[in-house]
């Protein structure tokens, strides 16, 4: 029984722990399950959140989208209506502008025009959207509302159709039947559309109609204002010929004092009016623009010196001193218009000699190489003449403008000569200064741009020059600097001495000296006085006068003493020669007798002469400036007499005037010209002709003349002409000019 206890109560332990043992287990499983329903609802609570998370960004792109079609449709219709807005804002500026504008498609229906397009139809036709283009031009042909002057309409309307075919078309000016002019500007658009505008330029074809007739007249105006200033030309050049030949041919003649100086004032006055009216038809020619320039190589310095030389005499007259300071290292030969170029300088020259009283006038050239072969020169002319107020120095240059006023001038002229040289100036490219003080002396200036010339072959074989001092005196202190500068490029040493009195203390103090060099004039002791002191005191030192007045009557006693005498202002090249000749004097050689010149033949004739000229006092000058010559001549009064002279003595030179009645010189040319084609020969002919305009030298050589001489005619010229023309087989017609002596230096 007790084991029975014990076993049951060990089953029940058993029981018990078997109990326990699946307790356990089924915690075990229900922590498990736990565990994987926990698990499990964590992610269906994960995946309601972020079903949740996407619920609400669909929510927020929904409400996003529901906002931006919001704005959306009201971009669009604020766009919609600024469209419209400027739509109607275009067609209102269109309807405004007074030209015609009208839109085409692509087949040339109208999609659009303004108003004042279609009022070009009204009263005649309706023209409205859909219409072609070919439509309306036959409409308008029909109903006559173009003039198609003269054409054929379908003609007309076939060009019209063609111009728009073509992708470039050109503006057209369409002439209406009521006397309107309408341009037409059409262009094809990128899409195909044609644009065509309109604009009625009536106004406008008027007024340009109204200038080109202005313009003809001022032109006819122009032509009849050239043609005048010619005509006064001929009509004044024609009986100062008679005045200038007559007094010329007079001063040569025995005269008394008081006779020869009436002859040289009619001279004078005479070559004064021409200068006036030379001016004036330069500035004319100037004004028209048919002034033309002939540029060729020249020498400035010798152009200078030659204008220096002209304008001596006024000058020295006045006890004015003409000065030229060319600057030593510049070369000398240019190219440009040497005649316009001498007439800039002689206006330049001339004033500051006419203003100046007392003093001195320096002519002064500078400058710098610019490029290869080309110069700027700066060109002054300096006085010390009345000068020119500041108030006045804007206008001095401009035309009929003078520094006095009309009522009190003691100058005369016509105040074009600085507006002719300012013209000139800029023709060549340059420009044009003054500087000036009232009472203290103007300088007048210009710089240009010139191309070098080839130098000349002058100068080269020269010995070297054999001097190594020279004393220079003169009362000018501007002038001693420029013939130091001269003579030291020679190489020489140069003293300076204001006065003759400093010059002769330096060679007594023992200076020595290779050639003194002393102006003519000078105060209290002057250049010939010097040079005879210093002859009486033994020096016999060579001495160069320089003057400005070489027939001064103090030089002819004292001629041997000099060893050269120069002519004011001196050119470097003249100088330089000068001092060659003392150092280098040349030894006269004993030649050989030329063999007695044969015989002239008996039976030589005279050269034949035949001058056409109708104007009896013309005549009379011209047989009196060749009176001296040894020559038949034979007038003709017009030139059909001088072309049946012509063929008469078969003439060796003949002078044509150019203006005579029947036939003038140019038709007489031509027939003669005519005439040698078919039989050979050529005469020379030389045009006398009192037309200076521009382009009368080339139409007068053009008619088959050789040369051309203007009135009034110079005697010197006349018998060149002759010289230079008289044949082989006749006799000479003037006597040969004789061989002068050599001189020491050119005075």
């Amino acid at each position: 029984m007790q084991i029975s206890i014990m076993e049951k109560l060990a089953q029940e332990r058993r029981a018990r722990l078997a109990a326990e043992r699946l307790l356990e287990q089924k915690k075990r499983e229900l922590f498990s399950a736990n565990q994987k329903l926990a698990m499990h609802a964590r992610a269906l609570s994960d995946q309601i959140v972020e079903q949740r998370h996407g619920l609400e960004r669909a929510r927020s792109e929904a409400e996003s989208l529901k906002g931006e079609n919001s704005r959306v449709r009201t971009d669009l219709e604020r766009a919609n209506s600024a469209a419209l807005i400027a739509q109607r804002r275009l067609w209102d500026a269109l309807e405004t502008i007074a030209d015609g504008f009208a839109v085409f498609d692509a087949d040339l229906r109208l999609v659009a025009a303004n108003r004042a397009y279609l009022a070009f139809f009204q009263g005649e036709i309706a023209v409205t959207a859909g219409v072609t283009y070919d439509s309306v031009l036959r409409i308008m042909v029909r109903h006559g509302m173009i003039d198609v002057e003269g054409r054929d309409p379908l003609d007309w309307h076939h060009e019209m159709i063609e111009r728009i075919r073509r992708r470039r078309i050109e503006p057209y000016v369409l002439k209406l039947a009521d006397g309107r002019h309408i341009r037409m500007i059409d262009r094809w658009g990128d899409a195909g559309d044609l644009v065509c505008l309109t604009q009625d330029i009536s106004e406008t074809y008027r007024r340009e109609t109204e200038l080109e007739e202005a313009r003809d007249r001022a032109e006819a105006a122009n032509r009849a204002k050239s043609a005048f200033l010619a005509n006064m030309s001929h009509e004044i050049r024609t009986p100062m010929n008679g005045v200038v030949g007559m007094s010329e041919l007079l001063c040569e003649t025995a005269l008394s004092e008081d006779q020869r100086l009436f002859a040289e004032t009619i001279r004078s006055s005479g070559e004064a009016l021409l200068t006036i009216i030379n001016d004036v038809l330069d500035y004319s020619k100037i004004e028209a623009s048919k002034l033309r320039l002939y540029p060729e190589a020249f020498d400035l310095e010798r152009c200078i010196h030659e204008v220096t030389v002209l304008l001596m005499p006024s000058a020295r007259d006045k006890g004015i001193q003409l000065l030229v300071d060319f600057d030593l290292f510049l070369p000398t030969r240019f190219v440009a218009d040497p005649g316009r170029m001498r007439q800039i300088l002689t206006n330049l020259l001339g004033n500051a000699v006419k203003f100046t009283q007392n003093g001195h006038v320096l002519t002064r050239v500078v400058g710098l190489e610019r490029d290869k072969g080309h110069y700027e020169l700066h060109v002054t002319v300096e006085d010390t003449g009345i000068g020119i107020a500041r108030e006045h120095l804007d206008h001095v240059f401009g035309e009929f403008n003078q520094v006095e006023s009309a009522s009190n001038r003691k100058f005369e002229g016509t105040g074009l000569g600085l507006a002719i040289t300012r013209e000139l100036i800029q023709m060549m490219g340059g420009s044009v200064w003054v500087d000036s003080e009232l009472g203290r002396g103007s300088s007048f200036g210009f710089r240009i741009v010139l191309p070098v010339a080839e130098p000349r072959e002058e100068g080269l074989g020269l010995p070297a020059l054999e001097m190594r001092a020279a004393l220079v005196i003169d009362d000018l202190m501007v002038n001693r600097v420029i013939l130091e500068r001269q003579l030291q490029t020679f190489g020489l040493n140069v003293t300076l001495c204001r006065n003759a009195t400093e010059a002769l203390e330096a060679v007594e103090k023992g200076g020595v000296f290779d050639i003194v060099l002393t102006d003519h004039h000078m105060p209290d002791i002057d250049g010939v006085q010097m040079t005879k002191r210093l002859r009486e005191r033994g020096y016999k030192l060579p001495v160069m006068l320089l003057t400005s007045d070489a027939h001064a009557a103090d030089l002819s006693e004292m001629t041997g003493e000099f060893a050269g005498l120069l002519q004011k202002p001196v050119l470097r090249s003249e100088l330089l020669l000068a001092l060659h000749r003392i150092c280098h004097p040349e030894q006269p050689e004993v030649a050989e007798l030329p063999p007695p010149p044969e015989p002239e033949p008996t039976l030589a004739r005279p050269m034949r002469v035949l001058a056409a000229e109708d104007n009896r006092t013309n005549q009379l000058v011209f047989r009196k400036m060749v009176k001296d010559c040894d020559i038949d001549l034979t007038f003709a009064n017009n030139g059909r007499e001088a072309v049946d002279l012509w063929r008469q003595i078969r003439p060796d030179l003949v002078f044509m005037d150019v203006s005579m009645p029947e036939m003038d010189g140019r038709e007489a040319t031509r027939t003669i010209r005519e005439a040698e084609a078919q039989a050979g020969g050529h005469v020379p002919i030389v045009a006398l002709t009192a037309h200076a305009m521009d382009g009368d030298s080339e139409s007068i050589l053009a008619s088959g003349m050789d040369h051309y001489l203007t009135k009034p005619l110079k005697k010197n010229i006349i018998l060149d002409m002759i010289r230079s023309h008289c044949p082989e087989d006749a006799r000479p017609a003037l006597p040969l000019p004789e061989t002068p002596l050599p001189e020491t230096a050119p005075g």
